[in-house]
C-alpha cells in the first residue's frame, strides 16, 4: 500500500498529529478572520468530505504492526480464519462473524481499512445529520479528541462499537433503526452496554440537575470506598469477563498508571463543565443537548466509581467519546457570545492542544 511504502513506520503516528495540528491552526486562524461559522459555506462542504477521505485512508491503510497495539493480535485472529480455524467464542459473536467473513474475501490489509470506515463513516454522518453544513468544524474536534486515533489503530472494535452508538444517537426520527443500530454496536463490543444503557436511563428521567449531582457523588464515593466499586461491579457479572479488568493486577501492570486518576478527572470535568455552562450559565434549551450530557455524565460517574482498575482509561472512553459532541455541540446551535467564532476559535485550539500534549 502506498502509505506503508512512503512513510517509516516510526513516524506514522506523529506525522498524524503533526498534520491535524496545522489543520486545526489553520481552522483557528480561519475562525479568527471569517464571519461567523453557522453561516453555510458549499467550501466547508467539501471540505468535511475531504478530510473524511483522507483520515480514513490513511488510518485504514497503515502497517499492520503491533506498533498500533492491538492491531496485531486483531492481524493474527484475521490470519487463523483466512486459514479455516471456526469461531470457537460467542462473546462479541457479531464481531467474530464479521472477521471470518472477511477473511474468506479480502486481505487482511482491506479487512482493516474496512475497519477504518466503520470507524470514521458513523462519525462524519452523525454530524452531518446534527450539524448540516456546519458538520466539517464536529467531524474535525471528533477526530481532534484525545482518543480518536487510538481507538482506530489500537482499541479497533471498542471505536467502531462507540461509532455506532454516536450514530445511533443522531437517529431521532426512526427510533427502531435507533435500536438496531445500538443492538450491532453491542454485538460488536459489549462494554458500550454502559452508554446503550446511559441512554436508556435518560429517557425515564430527564433532570440534568439530578444527573450532575450524581456524577459529583461519584467522585468522594469513589475516593471514600476504594476498590469496593471494582469488585462489586465484578460480582454481580455486570459487563461479563471484561470486569476482569477491574480486580485483576495483571491487568494493572500493563497500565501506564493506576490509582485515583485526578488527571483523566480533569480531563473529563472539562465536559462536565462545559454542559453545566450551557444549560444552567447561559439557559440552551435543547432537548437533544440535555440528554447527550445526561449520558456523558452517566457514563462517566461509572467509570469514576471503577477509576483504579486496569484499563481505566478504556471505561473512560465508554463517556470520552462523546466529549467533542458535549462541548462544540451549543456553538453551532444558539449565539451566546459577542464574538462566537473568536470563543469557538480558542476553543478549538485549547481541545486540540491537550490531545497533543498528551500523545506527543
Amino acid at each position: 500500500m502506498i502509505f506503508n511504502s512512503i512513510i517509516p513506520l516510526p513516524f506514522y503516528t506523529p506525522l498524524f498529529y503533526n498534520a491535524l495540528l496545522l489543520i486545526i491552526v489553520f481552522a483557528f486562524l480561519k475562525l479568527q478572520t471569517k464571519g461567523y461559522v453557522i453561516h453555510n459555506n458549499s467550501k466547508k462542504e467539501t471540505a468535511s468530505f475531504i478530510l473524511l477521505i483522507a483520515i480514513t485512508l490513511y488510518m485504514g491503510l497503515r502497517p499492520i504492526s503491533f506498533a498500533f497495539g492491538d492491531m496485531g493480535i486483531y492481524a493474527k485472529y484475521f490470519r487463523e480464519f483466512a486459514n479455516g480455524a471456526e469461531i470457537t467464542n460467542t462473546k462479541d459473536y457479531l464481531w467474530r462473524l464479521f472477521m471470518k467473513f472477511c477473511s474468506s474475501i479480502m486481505s487482511a490489509q482491506y479487512f482493516f481499512l474496512l475497519c477504518a470506515i466503520l470507524y470514521v463513516v458513523p462519525l462524519y454522518s452523525a454530524a452531518k445529520k446534527w450539524f448540516g453544513t456546519d458538520r466539517y468544524f464536529i467531524f474535525l474536534m471528533l477526530i481532534a479528541s484525545f482518543s480518536f486515533w487510538a481507538y482506530g489503530t489500537n482499541g479497533i472494535r471498542n471505536g467502531i462499537a462507540t461509532s455506532f452508538v454516536i450514530y445511533g444517537l443522531s437517529l431521532t426520527k426512526n427510533k427502531y433503526l435507533k435500536y438496531g443500530v445500538f443492538l450491532i454496536a453491542y454485538l460488536i463490543h459489549g462494554s458500550v452496554i454502559i452508554p446503550i444503557a446511559a441512554y436508556v436511563l435518560t429517557l425515564y428521567h430527564h433532570n440534568t440537575r439530578h444527573y450532575l449531582i450524581g456524577w459529583l457523588l461519584a467522585i468522594p464515593l469513589s475516593i471514600a470506598l476504594g476498590g469496593f466499586w471494582e469488585s462489586l461491579f465484578a460480582s454481580v457479572g455486570f459487563g461479563g469477563d471484561r470486569l476482569t479488568y477491574l480486580t485483576d493486577d495483571r491487568f494493572a501492570e500493563q497500565f501506564s498508571k493506576v490509582g485515583f486518576r485526578w488527571d483523566f478527572l480533569l480531563y473529563s470535568a472539562a465536559a462536565v463543565y462545559a454542559g453545566y455552562y450551557f444549560i444552567f450559565k447561559k439557559n440552551f434549551n435543547d432537548k437533544l443537548y440535555h440528554q447527550l450530557f445526561n449520558i456523558y455524565v452517566t457514563a462517566n460517574a461509572f467509570w469514576i466509581l471503577v477509576i483504579r482498575s486496569g484499563f481505566s482509561n478504556r471505561f473512560a472512553y465508554l463517556s470520552w467519546f462523546l466529549m467533542a459532541v458535549i462541548i462544540f455541540y451549543p456553538f453551532f446551535k444558539q449565539r451566546f457570545f459577542l464574538k462566537q467564532q473568536k470563543v469557538l476559535a480558542y476553543t478549538v485550539l485549547i481541545y486540540y492542544g491537550f490531545t497533543y500534549y498528551m500523545t506527543l
